[in-house]
């Protein structure tokens, strides 16, 4: 086959690939209401108390429940929340389910449209399964992490650029640069939903620049896919963004105070570089697939095990050799046209969030990816077909029998959502909660009576002794409540309590410890609610 031939299966779907994909969104729908509720940590930190706090309008009230995420942009989690809070539950996990197997549609396509290879709908339907299959990304089915929900915008962005790249190169500049902008749009409504998308929105954009042309029509591309970028960016991250700033003084609040300077919080970063490798020996840097795939804990705080990143990044550079010393293979196995911006995509992709997060579930779109990117890849190499293919599947069924997801811990279909046996409090209207430790307990916090504010004095983003204006103002707050007689309450985690002595003293509080009562909630934990009294100190 040259590379002259028309690509198969270009045409329309058939009802026969329209039942492939309902099928396979379907079983993963399926597949999340078998596995139950949510339990992660996040999502009991901020993924339900998000949109509570929007809805509620407790950012005027409450402080820092969620740490950090107590600022963090809920639009992203509303549709889940409205969902779970109107339907029964399995209806609404059974929804996030369908959304996050939806990535099988752009996978499918983008294979579809680019490979070189007979029974190519067989080929690209194997491709789209088996990038579905990575270790994080099954982790992450029916969670609320959310990566592999943003990644179906992600990749329905590239797919235009695949599916319609001989417009995108050849055809009227008008074409073009609609069709660049609504790929732009889509790619930048991830980054605006959720900011660590930023990698791919630069992925994106060498994608445009791969797909050729003369450089007027690559300017066109990039002009228009980057209008279209910022529209779908602004549209849902810029009206919360000023809304951050109008209440903190920093848009991005907390992360990034060393250069904003909100008087609310300390001038540091806030940032988790925990697993960011820029301090690291060079050589670390450049095999850092090779560290995190001998040991997540390098680049991440869900457990897995999977060598598909890893192949796909000594093969993507394999390829990039071979192309620059121009020893492609006439042969290859994905059109060059296709290969030459899915590549470029990747390659600007892992280069960004390597500089930025290097934290794994944050590519585990490139992890649902590397199949293709492999096939294209090995493809470019030099080799007969048939050695090729051979190669392809030893590394497929490697990544297979090798991968290892590290399931985390659900709970049971249950209604109400969230269910929270909290002790009777007497008068709410004169209640007070204040939290210590760094347990998540956002979504407890939702059960309380809504007159009740809530503010966490001591965790991962305030503690009593920093001398932040957040801990100014929540000291202020404390002391005018009890000089009004009001009643104070400690909600604490059971393995937090001592924390939660030393942080009420600070606070010149103390835990009356013989009328702590404990509480259970339907999603785990194991939890402490503690009337509080004035003392005559403080620490």
């Amino acid at each position: 086959m040259s590379e002259a031939e028309p690509t198969p299966a270009r045409g329309p779907l058939s009802a026969g690939e329209y039942a492939f994909l309902i099928c396979t969104v379907l079983f993963w729908a399926a597949f999340v209401i078998v596995l139950g509720k949510d339990t992660s940590w996040d999502f009991r930190n901020y993924h339900w108390y998000g949109p509570y706090a929007l809805f509620n309008h407790r950012l005027g009230i409450d402080v820092a429940v969620a740490h950090q995420a107590s600022w963090y942009n809920p639009y992203l989690d509303i549709p889940f929340y409205l969902l779970a809070t109107h339907l029964p539950a399995w209806v609404a996990v059974g929804v996030l389910g369908a959304v996050q197997g939806a990535n099988v549609v752009p996978l499918y396509l983008m294979a579809r449209h680019s490979l070189r290879l007979p029974d190519v709908k067989l080929w690209a339907g194997a491709l789209a399964i088996l990038g579905q299959a990575g270790a994080l990304t099954l982790t992450e089915f029916g969670t609320t992490y959310y990566d592999n929900v943003m990644s179906v915008l992600v990749f329905a962005g590239l797919a235009i650029l695949v599916v319609k790249r001989e417009t995108l190169r050849e055809g009227a500049m008008k074409h073009a640069a609609g069709l660049s902008l609504l790929a732009g749009f889509i790619t930048g409504c991830a980054m605006g939903l959720k900011l660590p998308e930023v990698p791919f929105c630069a992925g994106f954009a060498a994608a445009l620049v791969a797909l050729g042309g003369s450089w007027r029509q690559q300017a066109v591309r990039l002009v228009a896919g980057g209008i279209g970028g910022v529209i779908g960016a602004a549209l849902f991250a810029g009206p919360w963004m000023l809304h951050i700033w109008e209440l903190t003084g920093n848009p991005l609040f907390p992360y990034w105070n060393d250069y904003w300077h909100s008087p609310l919080a300390l001038a540091e970063p806030y940032r988790d570089l925990r697993f960011v490798p820029s301090y690291r020996p060079w050589w670390q840097q450049l095999l850092f697939p090779v560290l995190f795939t001998i040991d997540w804990h390098v680049a991440n705080d869900l457990g897995f095990q999977d060598i598909r990143v890893l192949v796909a990044y000594f093969t993507v550079i394999g390829a990039g050799l071979v192309w620059l010393f121009r020893r492609q293979n006439r042969d290859p196995l994905v059109r060059n046209d296709a290969a030459l911006p899915l590549l470029a995509f990747a390659a600007v992709s892992y280069f960004v969030w390597l500089r930025l997060f290097a934290i794994y579930r944050y590519i585990i779109t490139l992890e649902m990816l590397a199949p293709l990117l492999v096939v294209a890849a090995v493809g470019l190499m030099p080799g007969s077909r048939r050695r090729r293919l051979l190669a392809l599947g030893v590394l497929c069924f490697a990544a297979l029998v090798t991968a290892r997801s590290d399931f985390l811990e659900h709970a049971p279909l249950d209604d109400p959502y969230i269910q929270v046996a909290l002790p009777p409090i007497a008068h709410p209207e004169r209640a007070m909660v204040v939290m210590a430790g760094d347990a998540p307990m956002g979504f407890i916090a939702t059960q309380l009576p809504p007159q009740i504010p809530v503010l966490r004095i001591d965790g991962w983003m305030v503690q009593p002794r920093d001398a932040s204006g957040l801990t100014r103002l929540m000291k202020a707050r404390v002391a005018a409540h009890l000089a009004k007689g009001g009643d104070i309450y400690l909600m604490a985690e059971a393995a937090d309590m001592v924390r939660a002595r030393k942080a009420v003293a600070d606070y010149g509080l103390a835990i009356r410890l013989t009328e702590c009562q404990q509480f259970d909630t339907n999603l785990g934990g194991d939890y402490r609610w503690c009337p509080v009294t004035k003392t005559n100190r403080r620490g």
